[in-house]
């Protein structure tokens, strides 16, 4: 059983639950797979929502039904009150896989607790951290190069040792093929460095540790230490998995800084192991791998028998050489040891393999294949060895796979998350800026390109980079079926979730997202939409993630979308009404790309996002919008607290501070307005306070350590939109950064009243932040603000003459009308207005996407293609997002009205 304190789950604290009786007040939430079940569980972390007032931390438990799987709790989001919005769940490794399991919440006595014993410990020393699963011993020093020392499995082999980050990187790239003998090129060899290593509390069934540094030069040769990074080791009871989380973000000059590798290396203890007996293993296409010895005994001329080459094809220990064929025995000295393999993946449409006997020797190709599976093993039959594996190893191309020095005492394994073998990662400017040297100028090229260039506003300075890797430790070598379902394990990790049905009854996730309804005929028809809408094709590459064709992927703005108009919104919503594993999966690579590489989490512009571009960080507009945190919250929660969401959303709390070094609207701002020290400082009321608000609200729910001025600056800034005279259609406001509170815009500093709508304040994040804000606050809210928000809903798409009424001007600028449906169909919930939800139904059928049109996408082949594919010319990045988030919530709310 479990008793989570409110100072323990502040700090994390896990406990482990177990059997206990169930009382007449307990209860139960069942949570399922997301997809067909898997064959293999190796330790799982999932979030369960709770309604509003159910458990306070310190009065519940938390077990599993079954009674016999030991669960580790925390609390990972707050209701205003205090009670539980959010727990996460681990389970450790499980010998059967069940199809759902229980959780079953009781209310108990405050300092009853039992915990239940697991094979997890953990030893917090001061040069090193061990983390012993039962299976494998994991010890991570805190100081050095290596943030890996050992891996030790339950046998007391060590499989893996002297674990490093490596990185190359150069300060120049040839401009032609031809350059390459004029170019004096410097090239920089770096390792990781430690500087901090953390543990997580409580570690009963999971253990988290962290390891924070930089790369540093191998040889001292100049460079200055950079590319600071972040890798998460997650460790389960009885499993010998580990799962890495690898987050870098660039800090250095993108002129001169170019990375050419990236990756971790490991080194793999082969004393001992005869040549034969040592094994390699790569991933190759839908579950193939390459299968190969060190010193292969097979297709000789001479065969040294069957057992002999039957068990070295298996990867067992062969049978003594005195049981061999002499005519093999007395010439194994004649047959080449392949010392070093190596596979790369430089396109998401094919890999090359390779083998050498050594440095200074020629390559000798093997056939490759299109897209690999992203693991590679090394070891031996009776030593063990190590498998390391890349989630979405070929969507992240290039990247590679090597193994080197297989013939010797030491072998080495390396993931490379930047293949060396592709050429230099260039993150320079597309092009020159064209003579885009005045505002003027740049707001005319925006006509033509759709593009907002500004010069020094394309860097890369301050983007980061996530990936997912897991290592999986042998006492012998494993079979090739064995590896083939651990290789689809990383690629999908298993992950459970609670039902749609219960997660909407919670509130915990909003109120503005229903359930599928077919009842009519209408709505079957919008269901059959959003459906064809999610069909969904993500590939990628070292700095993207593709989600359709690229028809216009070199024309300014409308490239890389960036969250423009919200698509992340529509897929985690259509997630969380329909449970789809698709949908899910898209969400989650979504989540971790938009959050990461779109967004600056270091520098003048930490907290702030980058409008679509060709490239992601081209455009001049950096913008709150963009880094919307609310775009992260669904996978946080879901996935029980996802460390590394959390900290991008922790990033973007400062956000507010960057208003005071840039204007967002500097380019069309028609006042003598700029930003000075100390002055207070003008936003959106839109764009800008929504993801603002979003990014305080999560961190008043998680109760972070920066809650309270988080709630502080939400309750002032929302009780400043309240005064405004004209509320949220007043545009902007003046915000002091000092004290987080609001005052009227410099234009109306008497607070006299302005109109300045925008198309777009309520298409980033606006309607989602404010409904859970509602009801966070419950009768709490600030006065006024309420209603202010109500106002806006029912005028945006209100008459002229209603506009006018109630402002004393019509509003101009209206547009996306079909995705503004939602907020009449807000106001007609909240009002009961039969009128206006009419209204609602009305705008959204006869704007943006319509019923009548055929959704459905066309195959285009042919020499009009570089190859065969599904296009819906019809649908838009922004058609898609405001269509899908209108469609959902109008059903939400006003579906009975249509």
């Amino acid at each position: 059983m479990v008793r989570i304190s409110r100072l323990h789950a502040l700090m994390g604290v896990v406990r482990v639950g177990g059997a206990a009786a169930q009382s007449n007040t307990s209860s139960s939430v069942k949570v399922n797979w997301i997809g067909d079940p898997p064959t293999q569980n190796l330790g799982t972390t999932f979030g369960l929502p709770w309604p509003q007032g159910k458990y306070q931390p310190d009065e519940v438990d938390f077990k599993l039904l079954d009674g016999q799987t030991p669960l580790q709790s925390w609390v990972t989001g707050y209701w205003r009150d205090g009670s539980i919005k959010w727990s996460a769940h681990a389970i450790p490794k499980t010998d059967g896989v069940a199809d759902e399991y229980t959780v079953v919440a009781t209310p108990i006595t405050k300092g009853k607790t039992k915990r239940q014993a697991t094979n997890m410990s953990l030893k917090d020393g001061d040069s090193e951290v061990t983390v012993d699963t039962g299976k494998v011993a994991v010890t991570f020093p805190k100081q050095g190069r290596h943030i890996v020392s050992s891996i030790k499995t339950a046998g007391g082999k060590t499989v893996a040792k002297d674990g490093v980050l490596v990185l190359h990187s150069q300060n120049s790239i040839p401009g032609t093929a031809d350059d390459r003998t004029d170019t004096v090129i410097d090239r920089f060899n770096f390792e990781s460095s430690i500087e901090e290593v953390t543990v997580s509390e409580g570690n009963s069934v999971r253990a988290l540790v962290t390891v924070r540094g930089k790369h540093t030069t191998t040889k001292g040769s100049g460079h200055v230490d950079w590319l600071p990074f972040v890798v998460r080791f997650y460790l389960y009871a009885d499993s010998d998995a580990i799962r890495l989380v690898h987050s870098i973000t660039f800090d250095g000059q993108h002129n001169k800084d170019f990375i050419s590798g990236l990756g971790i290396r490991f080194q793999v203890p082969l004393k001992g192991e005869e040549l034969y007996n040592r094994h390699v293993r790569l991933a190759g296409t839908d579950g193939g791998f390459l299968n190969e010895a060190v010193k292969g005994v097979t297709g000789l001329r001479r065969d040294p028998g069957a057992a002999v080459r039957t068990a070295q094809v298996r990867g067992k220990a062969v049978p003594a050489e005195s049981t061999w064929d002499t005519r093999v025995t007395t010439r194994l000295h004649w047959i080449p040891v392949w010392n070093d393999y190596s596979l790369s993946q430089l396109s998401p449409d094919g890999f090359t393999l390779k083998k050498r006997t050594g440095t200074g020797r020629s390559w000798i190709n093997i056939p490759g294949g299109t897209r690999s599976g992203g693991l590679a093993y090394l070891g031996g039959a009776t030593q063990g060895g190590l498998a390391v594996a890349l989630r979405d190893f070929w969507k992240r191309y290039p990247t590679g796979l090597d193994i080197a020095n297989a013939g010797s005492d030491e072998g080495q394994i390396t993931l490379w998350l930047y293949s060396p073998d592709a050429a230099p990662l260039d993150l320079r400017g597309y092009h020159d800026g064209m003579g885009q040297d005045t505002y003027a100028k740049q707001l005319d090229a925006l006509e033509i390109t759709y593009e907002d260039y500004e010069k020094d506003f394309d860097t890369p300075y301050g983007i980061a980079r996530t990936n997912e890797i897991f290592l999986y430790a042998f006492e012998s070598t494993p079979s090739s079926d064995t590896l083939a379902g651990l290789n689809a394990h990383a690629q999908e990790p298993p992950a459970l979730v609670a039902k749609p049905e219960y997660i909407k009854e919670t509130k915990a996730l909003g109120s503005y997202w229903g359930l599928p309804d077919t009842s009519t005929s209408a709505k079957a028809k919008i269901e059959s939409n959003l459906d064809l809408e999610c069909y969904l094709h993500p590939e990628g590459g070292c700095c993207d993630q593709v989600n359709r064709v690229q028809w216009r992927y070199d024309i300014g703005g409308y490239a890389w979308d960036n969250s423009e108009l919200s698509p992340d919104l529509f897929i985690w919503q259509y997630f969380l009404r329909t449970g789809r594993a698709d949908v899910y999966r898209f969400a989650e690579a979504m989540t971790r790309h938009t959050g990461e590489v779109d967004s600056y989490h270091i520098g003048d512009w930490k907290g702030l996002g980058t409008r679509h571009g060709v490239t992601h960080w081209t455009d001049s507009a950096k913008q709150a919008r963009i880094s919307q945190p609310q775009y992260r919250k669904y996978f946080f929660y879901i996935s029980g607290g996802d460390e590394r969401t959390g900290e991008l959303v922790e990033h973007t709390l400062d956000a507010d501070k960057t208003y005071g070094i840039l204007d967002p609207v500097r380019k069309v701002r028609t006042d003598s307005w700029k930003p000075s020290p100390g002055a207070p400082v003008t936003f959106g009321l839109g764009t800008d306070w929504a993801a603002l608000a979003a990014g305080w609200l999560i961190e008043w729910e998680r109760r972070g350590p920066r809650w309270e001025e988080a709630r502080k600056k939400l309750t002032e800034t929302a009780a400043g939109i309240a005064k405004l005279k004209n509320g949220f259609v007043t545009g902007s406001g003046s915000y002091l950064i000092e004290n987080g509170t609001l005052q009227p815009p410099p234009t109306d500093p008497g607070n006299r009243g302005v109109v300045a709508i925008s198309h777009l304040n309520a298409v980033f994040g606006m309607p989602e932040v404010i409904s859970e804000l509602l009801e966070y606050w419950g009768d709490d809210a600030p006065d006024g603000f309420k209603e202010a928000w109500l106002d806006y809903t029912y005028y945006y798409l209100g008459t002229p003459a209603e506009q006018r009424a109630r402002y004393g001007t019509s509003f101009s600028g209206v547009s996306l009308r079909q995705g503004h449906s939602r907020l009449s169909a807000y106001y007609a919930a909240v009002q009961n207005n039969a009128t206006v939800a009419a209204r609602a139904w009305t705008d959204y059928r006869n704007d943006g996407l319509r019923d009548a049109q055929q959704f459905t996408a066309v195959r285009i082949g042919g020499s009009a293609v570089v190859h065969p594919v599904d296009e819906a010319a019809w649908l838009s990045t922004n058609d898609f997002a405001q269509y899908g988030l209108a469609s959902i919530q109008n059903l939400a709310y006003v579906g009975d009205s249509l």
